[in-house]
């Protein structure tokens, strides 16, 4: 069994071209590129037992030759795929159990006798061999086709393989070619494509998964498992923002940023160097541009209507609702041209290179202390400015802040500790979500407030009385949620 290592990058068909003539990859490049023709057939039981199970089985015809190969197990992360694999010739287009056997590899219980093909990947390989700051690192640009029955999705991309070094340089080589051609960090494997070619499924936003622990595992390695986790969320919410098929997509990614700032927060105990500094900056800076095309979209799309529903007699809502939607629009594009930037695929490669980088010592300090004393200093300051009693929206504003950090942080450590945190953040999502309500309401008045057009001033004037009635009952919520969540003591003592 070998583990292999690569980077895998999304290109535009004439950008792969001409990256293939430039001078850089001529210049690096160790012996003569070569140029093969890959034809695969992957298989997997009608039940997708394979799959569920995270493998990956193929016949891989190389000319004359045949390869089967197992991948399975490993994780991806920032763009960096690391999965065991077993690889062997075979005699012909036909799988060879008894060698998969002797290769140490082990499908799931009864599935051998039920594998059939299910797609096939078929695409032009140009492979170099590039010696880079001492290491050896595989360059592969593919162009070509998936395909499952009549279905097919295009191959366009390159895979940087590590073959000698560490996953650093394979990061900083990426950010070369990235200042030579567009290029964007692929979450998502030819075999996962293929998957989705033949049980197309309807896609829908990702949410963050709740960390899982082990007591062998190292103060840092949790940490950069944790930041390669909230990285793959953000990640797998990327396409479907870009594509506005469900406004959830910009929330969730919305919520993975802000994982990663508490995770980051802790992470600055381990590494307090400028590039970390940078990177906490970026992610801040990125969420808060994301968060004005969220605002515009919670006011066209779910403030105003409800408003309408209740004064339908009103004139003028048809040119004030026209205006919001016009904002939102120019908001979210705002927000897709962030996402598709080359600055947003610079921050993520930025983000391989540091957390597979070197600097990441370990502190004298247990990961499980740092989170107690993180917890109970973010538990105290929302008590803190829950406990002054004004509603002032300031305050409400930045007592909101604290308890999403609150939230998100005892939700990531939270496992770290016993299993009694169920009641505490239940409660407390009650408080965020009511202080969230209270804070859609201060933003929309503010919006609104940009917007000129006398001819529906009467109705501006109806939406912000609305508004202010809004506020009243959702401070009256707001109290009783707090009520409940003010008699819980945190749960990690």
């Amino acid at each position: 069994m070998a583990v292999e290592t690569e980077l895998k990058l999304s290109i535009e068909a004439g950008h792969l071209r001409r990256l293939r003539r430039h001078p850089l990859l001529r210049a690096r490049t160790v012996g003569r590129a070569r140029t093969v023709h890959i034809y695969s057939v992957y298989y997997d039981t009608p039940a997708l037992q394979l799959h569920r199970h995270a493998m990956a089985l193929r016949l891989r015809r190389y000319g004359n030759l045949w390869v089967q190969t197992l991948k399975g197990g490993g994780q991806a992360s920032a763009g960096l795929h690391q999965r065991n694999e077993w690889e062997m010739p075979v005699a012909a287009e036909q799988l060879d159990f008894a060698a998969l056997a002797e290769s140490g590899a082990v499908l799931p219980h009864g599935a051998h006798k039920q594998l059939q093909p299910l797609f096939v990947t078929d695409f032009s390989r140009t492979v170099r061999l590039i010696d880079f700051e001492g290491t050896r690192i595989e360059l592969c640009m593919d162009s070509g086709e998936i395909r499952a029955g009549k279905a097919t999705h295009p191959v366009s991309e390159l895979e940087l393989e590590l073959k000698s070094g560490e996953p650093l340089q394979l990061f900083r080589l990426a950010l070369e070619l990235l200042e030579i051609a567009p290029l964007r960090v692929e979450h998502t494997s030819k075999a996962e494509y293929g998957y989705r070619l033949f049980a197309p499924a309807m896609p829908h936003p990702v949410k963050a998964g709740f960390s899982l622990w082990h007591k062998a595992q190292s103060a840092s390695g949790a940490l950069q498992a944790l930041i390669g986790a909230c990285l793959a969320h953000v990640q797998d919410n990327v396409p479907g923002a870009l594509q506005r098929a469900d406004e959830e997509y910009l929330h969730q990614l919305r919520v993975g940023l802000r994982r990663l700032r508490v995770v980051l927060a802790i992470a600055r105990y381990f590494r307090d160097d400028a590039e970390t500094s940078a990177l906490r900056r970026e992610v801040a800076g990125l969420g808060a541009a994301l968060g004005q095309a969220r605002e515009w979209d919670v006011l066209a799309t779910q403030t105003l209507p409800a408003i309408r529903a209740r004064h339908p007699q009103e004139n003028g809502w048809d040119g004030l609702l026209r205006q919001c939607a016009r904002k939102r629009a120019s908001a979210m594009n705002k927000a897709g041209e962030n996402l598709a930037s080359t600055d947003f695929q610079r921050m993520l490669l930025r983000f391989g290179a540091w957390l597979y980088g070197a600097g990441w010592p370990e502190s004298s300090i247990s990961l499980e202390r740092l989170a107690r004393q993180k917890l109970q200093k973010l538990h105290a300051r929302v008590h803190e400015l829950a406990l002054d009693g004004d509603e002032d929206p300031a305050r409400l504003h930045s007592l909101r802040i604290a308890s999403k950090k609150l939230r998100y942080s005892a939700e990531i450590f939270g496992p770290l500790m016993s299993q009694g945190g169920k009641a505490y953040l239940a409660k407390l999502a009650a408080v965020q979500d009511a202080l969230g309500a209270l804070h859609d309401i201060a933003i929309a008045d503010q919006l609104l407030r940009q917007l000129d057009g006398c001819q529906w001033r009467a109705t501006l004037a109806l939406v912000h009385a609305a508004l202010k009635d809004d506020r009243a009952h959702r401070v009256a919520v707001f109290n009783k949620a707090w009520r409940r969540f003010a008699q819980q003591d945190g749960f990690w003592n």
